[in-house]
């Protein structure tokens, strides 16, 4: 239960963070400026006609005011009480979502209400991050304990399995915001680090898996990545064990024995390097197990795990982009990796966006004025491709305003989010921040041709209701908790 402090408390609408709400107004602002600029045909004659997207999105902006308001009002109380209920209900909109028999772009994750349709993944992000604020906060959790980060970690995939089964890999992704959270509250970095290292060994193994490395049979790519896996398995060793000698004998056994026989089958006898690479992996693994036996230290079966898992992604990583992956998403990462041009199928949203931000230089041709944004030639230019407009028509001036507010509200969400006195607050304002920085590093980044093309709209700029009210329900509802934080809980 909660108990004011015997001093005065200060009203909700004296302990808001109302910097935070100024960059929100800020970014509603230059996000309709956006839409206008990447809707706008010529000959139209009113952009404030509902006929218009410039138009419907004011009403977005209108509603998602309203709504803010009215989350500001209602007791922070609330969001910790019904975490688990509104978790639940979102779930079986997702679930139900599935079997839904409009499908829009070969999404089925819309539901068609009328003229108004909506997209529960987008709601369903500020109900996963109650839900696991709470179940995190609850007196005895330990992330350290598998049983209580596994329950947490469920939390967050369930919806993350529904939104797939709506084919909608793009919006499930951003889930993976939440591994943020997990940091800040104690979790081992060894899981990030391990998450990284997948990717890294995904991208290296498949963009250089046809190149052979001189006269050779052995792939760069196959050649690279089970070098890295010596390197960081010895890395952990060193940082995890704290045995640097240990570390260092493992690392120069490992890349010793790969350059004798790399220069046996250079001079002598031509073959297949690496499986002599398996081999020592084999053996490394098997040397691990007995240490961690000899010296009853758990860590070193973490490490031959994080081997075992290393090898097992090492192999399956064409087969998942080969068989498991759809071939659009197969197409977009292959360009991604230079290993495909198609400036006319996958690759041209992202040509096309280049063009529009490269052609409006410093300052910009100026508003309404972006020629390939009025003739169409960027898809989805209001909804995901949007950035390339602020590029146009704002130049490199706007885009760095644009990216500077959004580094202000983040810096502003880590501030509230420290300040927080109470665990629930502080892990649902992480998880806020996560999605945030997701949703902005993966739009820019594909907008630019940086990071693959997953469709995910850019906080308060693209074109959409359910996005910008479901940016809407993150952020106020952790203000509103946030302003709660004077009153203390017994």
């Amino acid at each position: 239960m909660y108990q004011p402090r015997t001093d005065k408390q200060p009203g909700v609408i004296r302990s808001l963070d109302w910097w935070t709400i100024g960059i929100y107004l800020a970014l509603l602002t230059f996000g309709w400026i956006s839409v206008c600029g990447a809707s706008y045909t010529y000959g139209d004659t009113d952009i404030f006609s509902l006929s218009t997207r410039s138009g419907m999105q004011i009403i977005w902006i209108g509603t998602s005011i309203c709504l803010g308001f009215v989350l500001l009002m209602m007791d922070d109380r609330f969001y910790d009480t019904f975490a688990y209920i509104v978790y639940g209900l979102l779930l079986l909109l997702l679930f139900a979502t599935i079997f839904n028999p409009h499908e829009i772009k070969g999404s089925r994750s819309w539901l068609v209400l009328g003229p108004l349709r909506l997209q529960p993944a987008e709601f369903a992000k500020f109900a996963t991050a109650l839900a696991v604020a709470k179940f995190m906060s609850t007196y005895g959790f330990n992330i350290h304990k598998w049983k209580d980060f596994i329950g947490a970690a469920m939390i967050v995939f369930l919806p993350m399995l529904f939104i797939v089964g709506q084919k909608e890999t793009g919006s499930a992704l951003v889930y993976l915001s939440f591994s943020l959270m997990f940091y800040r509250e104690g979790m081992p970095g060894s899981v990030l680090f391990t998450a990284v290292a997948m990717v890294v060994y995904f991208v290296v193994g498949i963009k250089y898996e046809q190149v052979m490395m001189w006269d050779l049979h052995t792939s760069v790519g196959k050649f690279v990545v089970m070098m890295l896996v010596h390197i960081f398995t010895a890395g952990m060793i060193y940082v995890y064990c704290d045995n640097r000698k240990e570390a260092r004998k493992v690392l120069y056994y490992c890349l010793g024995i790969t350059l004798i026989f790399l220069l046996f089958s250079q001079f002598v006898i031509p073959f297949d390097v690496l499986w002599v690479q398996i081999a020592i992996s084999g053996c490394l693994i098997v040397y691990l197990m007995y240490r961690a036996v000899s010296t009853r230290l758990s860590r070193y079966f973490l490490i031959a795990a994080f081997a075992v898992s290393s090898i097992t992604v090492f192999f399956a990583a064409n087969y998942l982009l080969n068989n498991v992956m759809q071939p659009h998403q197969r197409v977009r990462i292959n360009v991604l990796l230079g290993l495909e041009e198609d400036l006319a199928g996958a690759g041209y949203n992202v040509h096309q966006s280049e063009i529009a931000i490269g052609s409006g230089g410093l300052q910009g041709k100026g508003f309404l004025n972006g020629t390939q944004t009025k003739l169409k030639f960027v898809p989805e230019q209001d909804t995901d491709f949007i950035f390339c407009t602020v590029g146009e028509e704002e130049g490199f001036l706007g885009s760095a305003t644009v990216l500077i507010l959004f580094l202000c509200l983040i810096l502003r969400l880590i501030k509230l989010a420290e300040r927080q006195p109470f665990t629930f607050g502080r892990i649902y304002g992480y998880c806020v921040l996560g999605i945030f920085l997701f949703h902005l590093f993966i739009n820019v980044g594909m907008v630019l041709g940086l990071t693959p093309v997953i469709g995910i709209p850019l906080p308060f700029f693209s074109y959409g209701g359910s996005s910008l009210w479901g940016f809407t329900l993150l952020l106020f509802i952790f203000l509103r908790i946030d302003a709660g934080r004077n009153l203390i809980r017994q």
